[in-house]
């Protein structure tokens, strides 16, 4: 029995579609609920179409987003309006076209240095969502995407013995490719989320996505896969 769910699609659209509507379901579950939700978001292309889905569909079933924080798997250090800042990309895409109210928006703030918006961060989340035995914050939902070498939010391949151990909720990393600066969740916190969903999609990505599937894999997404009893992937790849 594995610990992941795999959901195949035929193209990165009818993916987008299925997380889209699957999220939505969630959330209309939770219509009236008093408590907060916590979600982490992504950046990345499928994260955009994602994101349009999600706005689209969410205004026709009439989905309340009132009672939903929103916070980031990960972040470029760049200021807020920047082409490659992850927060610029849901703004245009998902948080402006649900006119989400500022109060529950907790973006990371990668115009800032690196320490100081990683324990910023790490600060929001935890005086939101609650913490499990281990003094992690329990998010109720993460998306992450995968690159072609198998990196997740920002945590690569290869990356510090520190990085892979720390339970620190963000930390500042240094990325193999630009920008390099960058904050991320971490394998921790992600391990500890009531749910993950990793939009996988795009050529070039089988490798990272078949070794992260074995049960040996080493791959970032590997490491998040291998602890969790659950992981959902959402994927136009052919493993």
């Amino acid at each position: 029995m594995t610990n992941y769910e795999l959901l195949s699609f035929t193209s990165d659209d009818a993916l987008s579609s299925a997380a889209a509507d699957l999220w939505l379901d969630e959330l209309s579950s939770r219509a009236g609920a008093e408590t907060s939700y916590c979600v982490a978001l992504s950046g990345g292309r499928i994260a955009q179409k994602f994101f349009t889905a999600v706005a689209g569909r969410a205004k026709a079933r009439s989905v309340s987003f009132a009672a939903i924080h929103f916070f980031w798997g990960d972040e470029r250090c760049v200021p807020p309006t920047d082409v490659e800042s992850n927060f610029a990309l849901a703004k245009a895409h998902l948080l402006d076209p649900l006119r989400i109210l500022p109060d529950k928006i907790h973006r990371v703030r990668g115009e800032i240095s690196p320490d100081r918006a990683a324990s910023e961060a790490e600060a929001e989340l935890c005086r939101l969502a609650p913490m499990n035995a281990a003094g992690q914050p329990v998010l109720d939902l993460i998306f992450l995407g995968m690159g072609e070498d198998g990196h997740v939010a920002s945590l690569f391949p290869d990356a510090p013995d520190g990085v892979v151990r720390s339970k620190s909720v963000y930390l500042p990393v240094l990325a193999p490719k630009p920008p390099p600066q960058r904050i991320t969740i971490n394998f921790a916190t992600i391990t500890a989320a009531r749910r993950v969903w990793v939009l996988a999609s795009g050529a070039g990505k089988q490798n990272a996505l078949r070794e992260s599937l074995s049960a040996d894999g080493k791959l970032p997404l590997a490491r998040v896969i291998q602890p969790r009893e659950k992981t959902t992937l959402f994927t136009d790849i052919v493993a």
